[in-house]
């Protein structure tokens, strides 16, 4: 049994935004029901995936229910951004996705990562966010342009530049 199983059904507003300088920037996912927050820990590379997962499973979605209205993915960014104080519940290893058809509601499934050899996969905490398909779609097109917002990319080899400079490897040492 799950140590913490919490369903914010539904959530008022879901955002996912980073809190710190590029390149020590921390990701979280939080969402809102009435007075309650509910926060957790998300890895960039898990916040991109997720982004583009949404994408994909509202595709799906659509194709299978094509008498669904469509998920509008507008947002105001000035209500995308996290609310401090931010206590997060646990770190993000997990996320899943589903759908009630019956109310019209996704579902975002987190689950919470398991770093010890001895820890009992059925013990790690889940939250479930209860969303829109509207509110899952913005939050996919957010979480893309806050992963995108972080380090600028160095045109020649495609990684991130450090703001005191930046040692590419295509270059070796020599000009074209």
């Amino acid at each position: 049994m799950p140590r913490l199983e919490i369903d914010v059904d539904p959530v008022d507003h879901i955002t996912a935004d980073a809190i710190g300088k590029p390149g020590q920037r921390v990701f979280y996912i939080q969402a809102f029901q009435a007075e309650r927050t509910v926060s957790v820990l998300i890895e960039k590379f898990q916040l991109q995936s997720l982004s583009v997962g949404i994408e994909q499973f509202l595709a799906e979605l659509t194709t299978s229910n094509p008498d669904l209205p469509e998920a509008s993915g507008e947002y105001n960014p000035d209500t995308m951004h996290i609310n401090p104080p931010v206590e997060p519940l646990f770190r993000v290893g997990e996320i899943g996705l589903g759908y009630d058809k019956d109310r019209d509601l996704t579902v975002l499934i987190i689950r919470e990562v398991q770093l010890g050899e001895n820890e009992d996969p059925d013990e790690a905490s889940i939250v479930r966010y209860w969303c829109t398909r509207s509110q899952l779609s913005a939050i996919s097109h957010w979480s893309a342009e806050v992963v995108h917002q972080g380090r600028p990319r160095c045109p020649q080899c495609g990684q991130p530049m450090e703001p005191e400079g930046h040692f590419c490897p295509k270059k070796n040492g020599h000009k074209h």
